[in-house]
């Protein structure tokens, strides 16, 4: 019964891991002579036979013929007797060779032998998961959720390999079940108390790249490059990119028609907001492209500092901050200068939309202005306060603080 469970074991390792044939043999071999050796003293005169097709196995021992009463070595030899129970034909000096059975070990050694088989098994295949995913490491994989955490969640691969995506490397709005499919790329592999240990992510810049390459064959071909990416991950992300080719338009390729390809990308990064820019070495021109969608009217760089002023308009500088100001930082990310962003003094003599004051001046006032028609300051302060009193369903001193603000800002 032991011997089965023996061959059982060996069978469903051949069957269930990914152990590449000469290494399997190996190993098997390996083990049964430690076995010999324990129980011989030597395994040099035994062929361990491994059918790994079968998933079965054969142990024959070599011994020389003599006489009886002769025996110096039993593991070397035996006696002219014993040998003529084999064969009648055997005769003083001709080599013998017969068959170990398993069952002659005896019940704790054939255990024993289990035991041994299905740790180097197990060494082995913690080693190919390793080796594995070292190689993978900067590649997307696909897995299913199998546990979610606090702190983490468990992914099985294709051959039950389990991945960890950490809580920090998950998008702040990412939300798992258990069954669920989830993509995230390999940043980290490492050897914890001898098991492989696989860290994936999906905030990292890695990721996205890799899911432009996915759904733009003209990144994955080497027609466009991709310079640089910068991400907040959940919120914003810039790619700046570039074409070798002319006759391509690397952000229109990358956009898609109709926005096909970037649509599914925004999908799997929880609809994060991504620009695509040209690349550019000129880096005027880079930083006013990274401050897209805002227009810049004049830029002072210090190139020693890495520091840049950019000078627009008062109705773009908004756009040129950005929501919770994450235009201007990944725009400072991507093009590594600080950007210092300033009103325009010719623009601001012209006219600044009361939206620009919304930090100074609270919103129902400015909505009660709008109704009558003032949308920028000059339209305001072009009326008289009794004028915007009648007007409006504003205090006068209301109206008198509102218009000393709106003053001040061009003074």
């Amino acid at each position: 019964m032991e011997s089965i469970n023996l061959i059982d074991t060996f069978s469903e390792f051949r069957e269930l891991k990914s152990i590449d044939r000469t290494t399997m043999m190996s190993v098997l071999e390996d083990v049964f002579r430690s076995i010999l050796i324990k129980r011989f003293g030597s395994d040099e005169n035994f062929d361990v036979i491994i059918n790994v097709d079968k998933g079965d196995f054969e142990i024959w021992r070599n011994r020389v013929v003599v006489a009886d009463g002769e025996i110096t070595e039993p593991n070397l030899q035996i006696t002219l007797t014993e040998a003529k129970k084999i064969d009648e034909d055997y005769e003083v000096g001709e080599d013998v060779t017969d068959e170990v059975k398993l069952e002659d070990f005896g019940r704790r050694a054939i255990l024993s032998l289990r035991q041994n088989l299905t740790s180097r098994i197990l060494e082995l295949e913690k080693d190919h998961v390793y080796s594995k995913y070292k190689d993978k490491i900067g590649d997307i994989i696909t897995g299913e959720v199998y546990q979610v955490w606090n702190r983490e969640i468990l992914i099985l691969d294709d051959e039950g390999n389990e991945l960890i995506l950490p809580k920090s490397e998950q998008i702040p709005s990412d939300f798992f079940r258990k069954g669920d499919s989830l993509r995230a790329v390999v940043v980290k592999v490492d050897m914890r108390n001898n098991s492989p240990v696989i860290i994936l992510s999906r905030t990292t810049p890695i990721f996205l790249q890799r899911l432009f390459e996915l759904e733009v064959p003209e990144i994955f071909d080497g027609l466009i490059t991709i310079k640089k990416i910068v991400r907040i991950p959940g919120e914003r992300a810039k790619v700046a990119v570039e074409s070798y080719d002319e006759r391509i338009d690397p952000v229109g390729a990358c956009v898609g028609m109709k926005g096909s390809r970037i649509h599914g990308i925004v999908r799997e990064l929880r609809n994060e907001n991504i620009d695509v820019i040209n690349y550019t070495a000129n880096i005027q021109l880079f930083i006013q492209r990274s401050l897209s969608p805002a227009k810049i009217s004049s830029i002072k760089l210090n190139e020693e500092d890495h520091r840049a002023e950019v000078f627009l308009k008062p109705e773009e500088v908004s756009l040129a901050i950005g929501k919770g100001g994450l235009n201007i930082k990944l725009a400072s990310m991507l093009t590594d200068y600080e950007i210092d962003v300033f009103r325009d003094v010719a623009g601001a003599e012209e006219d600044i939309d009361l939206d620009e004051f919304a930090d100074e001046i609270e919103s129902w006032i400015l909505d009660e202005l709008k109704s009558v028609g003032c949308d920028t300051a000059r339209s305001v302060l072009d009326l008289s306060v009794q004028e915007l009193v009648k007007r409006t369903d504003l205090e006068e001193e209301t109206v008198k603080e509102v218009m000393k603000i709106l003053r001040s800002e061009f003074e």
